[in-house]
C-alpha cells in the first residue's frame, strides 16, 4: 500500500486536529511496537520532543500506546532530535520517537521515528506501520504481568552535550570567539549553549525562552534577523540559529551575511578532503542545492550527488554509495562519522574548527563560493475535495513548459509539493537573475490562479525583484 499517514519527515499536522490527536498517536505507537517487537529480550523505546504545547498531550499518547504492547519507555523530555537518535542507539533501544513539527509553528507538531540503529525508518517499514494500524490490536496486546514500565532519563541532557563536545578536536577551544546562538525557543535551548560554553566561547543566548507558543516564531534557522541584528550589536564573531528540533543549522557571520547549508556543505567537504577525511568522492545534497555548489566542489576534483528533497534520502544515498557528508540548502548537515540524521550543532562545530585552524574570520571562512542566482517561492493553498492537484491543472503545466523552455540549458527550473505543509515550491536558479525573477512569477501567477490563493501577481513579480537583488548583495 502507498503512505497516506507518512510524509517526507514521518506524521505532521496540525494539532489536535488529524492525524495528530492522541487517537492516533497511540495507534502509531501501538503499530511501531509490533512492527519492532522482536525476541524475548525487554523491549525499549526512546521518546523525546520539542517544547510545543501539544507535547504535553502526544507524549503520554505515544507512551500509553508503547506500554499497552510491553515496551518499556524512556522519556528524555525536550532534546534535539538528533540527540534522540544517538540515546536510541546508546541505550540498545528498538525504537527512537521524537514529537516535533521541526521549523514549522507551534500550532503544528509532528511523529519521527528511528529504528534501533539511529536512522530514520525507510519507506516500506512506514508502509508496514501504517498497514498495522488498520488491523486490530487485541492479539497482540500485552499480558496484565507484561505491560511495560516508563521511567525518565535524568542525565539525558548531559549525556548529548559530552557527545557533540567529543566531535570537536580535542587540540582546539572555542577561546577568544564571542558567539551568538539562537536556540528558536525549541529543543535546544539548554544544550546549544552548554555546548559552546564548555569549550570555551563567549555565549549570547537567545531564543532560550520557551513557553509552548514560541518555537520558531521570528526566530531560528527559519527566521534569521533576529540572529543578524544580535550578532552585529553583540559584535560578535559567529551566530547559529537552530531550528525547533535543531537538526537544521543557519550561520551568521561577523558582519551579518547569512550563510546557508551549501556553503557549508562546501566548507567541510574541501577541508575534510584535504585532512583526508572526506568519504566518497564528494558530497550529497538535494535537487534544491545551487549550482554554484556543484561548480566549487567540480574545481576541487569533487562531485555533488543529487536526491530528491528530504534528509532521509540523502542519508540513504550516503549509505548507499559510502559519503559521511550530505545534506540540505536548508541547513540539514549530515555527517554520519557522527550522527545518523542531521545535527545543527555538530555541524557547526566543524565549522568552528576550521575557524580556528585558519585564525581567519568566519567571513573569510565559511563562504567558499557564489552563489548563482536562485529564488524560492513557496505558495500556500487549501486543498479542495474533488479538485486535482495544483501540479496537474493544465495552467499550470504548460507556465513550468513555458518556463523550462525560456532558462534552455542556463538553468533549472524545480516544482514540487512541500511533503509536510500544503505549500507548492517553486525554485528557479540559472546564471541571468532577471530571468530567474521573470520564470518563477510566472509559474506562480499560473499557481495562485488555479487555486484560488490570491495575491497580485504584479506585486508577486516586485517582490520576485526585491528578493532576487537582495540574495546578489549577500
Amino acid at each position: 500500500m502507498a503512505r497516506a499517514l507518512f510524509g517526507t519527515d514521518g506524521v505532521r499536522g496540525r494539532a489536535n486536529a488529524e492525524p495528530m490527536t492522541a487517537e492516533t498517536a497511540l495507534k502509531v505507537a501501538m503499530a511501531t511496537a509490533v512492527q519492532f517487537r522482536r525476541g524475548d529480550h525487554v523491549h525499549r523505546v526512546v521518546i523525546g520532543k520539542d517544547t510545543r504545547l501539544s507535547g504535553y498531550m502526544l507524549e503520554p499518547a505515544l507512551t500509553a500506546g508503547f506500554i499497552a504492547m510491553g515496551m518499556d519507555v524512556i522519556l528524555v523530555g525536550p532534546l534535539p532530535t538528533p540527540a534522540v537518535a544517538m540515546l536510541t542507539r546508546s541505550l540498545r533501544a528498538d525504537v527512537g520517537v521524537v514529537i516535533s513539527a521541526s521549523h514549522n509553528p507551534f500550532e503544528d507538531n509532528g511523529i519521527k521515528l528511528f529504528g534501533p540503529d539511529g536512522y530514520k525508518l525507510n519507506d516500506s517499514v512506514e508502509e508496514a506501520i501504517e498497514a498495522r494500524m488498520a488491523e486490530p490490536f487485541d492479539a497482540d496486546r500485552a499480558a496484565p504481568d507484561l505491560l511495560g514500565r516508563a521511567r525518565r532519563l535524568e542525565d539525558a541532557t548531559g549525556r548529548y552535550i559530552e557527545f557533540v563536545k567529543n566531535t570537536f578536536p580535542r587540540h582546539l577551544r572555542l577561546d577568544g570567539l564571542k558567539i551568538v546562538v539562537d536556540c528558536a525557543n525549541g529543543a535546544a535551548y539548554r544544550v546549544a549553549p552548554a555546548v559552546l560554553f564548555e569549550l570555551g566561547a563567549t555565549v549570547v543566548p537567545i531564543g532560550v525562552k520557551p513557553d509552548g507558543f514560541n518555537i520558531n516564531r521570528n526566530c531560528g534557522a527559519t527566521a534569521p534577523e533576529a540572529l543578524r541584528q544580535a550578532v552585529i550589536a553583540e559584535r560578535a564573531d559567529l551566530g547559529i540559529a537552530l531550528d525547533g528540533d535543531a537538526d537544521r543549522l543557519f550561520l551568521v557571520d561577523e558582519s551579518g551575511r547569512t550563510v546557508d547549508g551549501d556553503q557549508t556543505m562546501g566548507l567541510i567537504a574541501t577541508s575534510w578532503a584535504a585532512d583526508g577525511r572526506l568519504r566518497g568522492d564528494g558530497v550529497v545534497a538535494t535537487v534544491m542545492s545551487n549550482l554554484g555548489l556543484e561548480r566549487y566542489l567540480a574545481r576541487a576534483g569533487l562531485r555533488l550527488v543529487r536526491t530528491p528533497v528530504g534528509d532521509r534520502y540523502v542519508v540513504e544515498a550516503m549509505q548507499a554509495k559510502g559519503y559521511n557528508v550530505g545534506g540540505e540548502q536548508s541547513g540539514h548537515i549530515v555527517l554520519n562519522d557522527y550522527a545518523t540524521t542531521g545535527d545543527g550543532l555538530i555541524a557547526a562545530l566543524q565549522v568552528l574548527a576550521v575557524v580556528q585552524q585558519r585564525g581567519e574570520p568566519v567571513s573569510t571562512v565559511a563562504r567558499v563560493f557564489e552563489p548563482a542566482p536562485q529564488l524560492l517561492r513557496n505558495v500556500r493553498f487549501s486543498p479542495a475535495a474533488g479538485a486535482p492537484p495544483p501540479l496537474e491543472h493544465p495552467q499550470v503545466r504548460t507556465a513550468i513548459a513555458e518556463a523550462e523552455a525560456r532558462l534552455g540549458d542556463s538553468g533549472r527550473l524545480l516544482i514540487r509539493k512541500s511533503g509536510t505543509e500544503p505549500l507548492i515550491r517553486i525554485m528557479a536558479e540559472g546564471d541571468d537573475g532577471a530571468l530567474v525573477t521573470a520564470v518563477v512569477a510566472a509559474v506562480e501567477t499560473a499557481v495562485l490562479e488555479v487555486t484560488g490563493a490570491g495575491g497580485s501577481p504584479a506585486a508577486a513579480a516586485d517582490e520576485h525583484a526585491a528578493a532576487v537583488a537582495a540574495a546578489l548583495a549577500l
